[in-house]
């Protein structure tokens, strides 16, 4: 029987694609043929369900191709089974592995490795608190809780910790998915009168891993059941790493207790990217671009200005830089500033759509509740002085406006005044953690 299956599911692979396999197919036993019946095994009902509506026509066909007798098809919920022995083929093991993992992990994009994370200023303590979680071991923080805006690196992140962990131990249940998609599976699992599978399967994890948590927020019966598993899992001492877009207690409609068990672990904020980090993204990614274009040579100084002009996320970086190598090897030409500013027009165009210092300073008094007269005025009181240097702060660092210009669209004041404001928030940033977090948001919205 199992050498009969094996040959089943290697036709089944090609034909419904190895994600879908190792989702519904790899779990699946055939214990035994009788009268034209294949009796097959599934881990449970939830699958058995999903595979008898979707698959079993090919289930059937792909058997009777290998040789197989049969005419129908009966499934039932028993054990999985453990991984071929050592002696077996290399195929039957790679046909048993999946079973160990969650049935319903969405899968991993082999791209997003620690490997290839570039490390900068705004993104070190998220990569090492994502490091110390793959590594495993006692449970330190939990959850772990990552947050930033679009293309800072949090999917990326959440991929290398299942990747890595999946390569440490390959016997680990790691679950990955989006909050969607928890979402989506409990609606369904609740439809068809599976919810005791569901909870079955989110609570035997080792790791939960959920991404873009935002998605869950004002549906009440989701958040419920997803207050239920965080805690049983937190009781039981498995891992939970969770991304979103922003902070637990600025996620609006969030249920307050799941706000609280969030911000009991360790939150980490995925900073913008500085001109540093970009650059760096950019020479990585340059390298592997020269092997896939081979021949190509870009001259010095290209990927400064691209690190410079922009700054909006990383993957409008490193598309661009993808554009660029590609146009340059279609016309045969090296890549310089000219064939730079030519290929990559409208993204340079949509670059330089910077955000105004009155954009800027309206926001800065929105936040923190001041008036913008006195934002750009005189006074020197600290509720006043304080968010004027952010201002300051936010208008050198998200608009090309020389210190100068800074300074007269803050009243008419000194540039060395606007240095002084923009050094005092850096300095003070690195020690106030409630002023960081303002600024951070800030950025946040600005850029929004």
């Amino acid at each position: 029987m199992n050498a009969l299956w094996d040959q089943a599911s290697t036709k089944l692979r090609d034909r419904v694609g190895s994600n879908n396999h190792t989702a519904w197919i790899a779990p699946l036993h055939l214990t035994g043929i009788e009268s034209g019946e294949a009796k097959i095994a599934t881990p449970t009902r939830f699958i058995s369900d999903w595979v008898q509506r979707h698959y079993a026509d090919a289930i059937r066909d792909a058997l009777v191709e290998v040789g197989a007798a049969v005419s129908r098809l009966n499934f039932s919920v028993a054990a999985p089974r453990r991984a071929a022995p050592a002696a077996a083929s290399r195929k039957r093991v790679e046909t048993a592995r999946p079973v160990a993992e969650p049935e319903m992990s969405a899968p991993l994009d082999a791209r997003f490795t620690f490997d290839n994370f570039v490390v900068g200023k705004p993104n070190e303590l998220a990569h090492a608190a994502a490091r110390r979680v793959a590594e495993g071991g006692p449970v330190t923080f939990n959850p772990l809780f990552l947050y930033g805006g679009v293309g800072l690196g949090k999917t990326h992140l959440m991929h290398a910790i299942a990747s890595d962990i999946r390569a440490r131990r390959p016997e680990a249940r790691v679950l990955y998915l989006s909050a969607e998609q928890f979402m989506y599976r409990f609606v369904q699992a609740l439809r068809e009168r599976t919810v005791m599978d569901f909870k079955e399967m989110f609570r035997t994890v080792e790791v939960l891993m959920v991404d873009d948590v935002q998605f869950i927020a004002g549906k009440e019966s989701t958040q419920e059941e997803f207050f239920h598993t965080f805690n049983a899992l937190v009781d039981q001492g498995k891992q939970i790493v969770i991304s979103a877009d922003r902070a637990p207690g600025e996620i609006k409609d969030l249920e307050d207790r799941i706000k609280s068990r969030l911000q009991c672990g360790l939150v980490v904020d995925l900073h913008p990217t500085d001109y540093e980090l970009r650059l760096g993204i950019l020479q990585s990614k340059t390298d592997a671009f020269r092997a896939q274009y081979a021949g190509l040579c870009i001259e010095p100084g290209v990927l400064e200005f691209l690190a410079h002009r922009i700054t909006s996320n990383v993957r409008v970086l490193e598309g661009a830089l993808q554009r660029l190598f590609a146009f340059a090897s279609l016309v045969g030409r090296k890549i310089d500033m000219d064939l730079t500013q030519d290929c990559l027009a409208d993204i340079l165009r949509a670059s330089d759509r910077k955000l105004s210092i009155e954009d800027i300073q309206r926001k800065v008094a929105e936040h923190y509740n001041i008036k913008l007269a006195d934002l750009v005025g005189q006074k020197r009181v600290r509720t006043i002085a304080r968010p004027r240097q952010v201002a300051m702060y936010l208008a050198k660092q998200m608009t090309t406006r020389s210190l100068p210009e800074i300074g007269r669209r803050f009243g008419g004041r000194d540039h060395t005044t606007i240095m002084h404001g923009v050094r005092k928030i850096e300095e003070l940033c690195a020690d106030d953690h409630g002023l960081a977090e303002d600024v951070q948001l800030l950025r946040r919205a600005l850029e929004a």
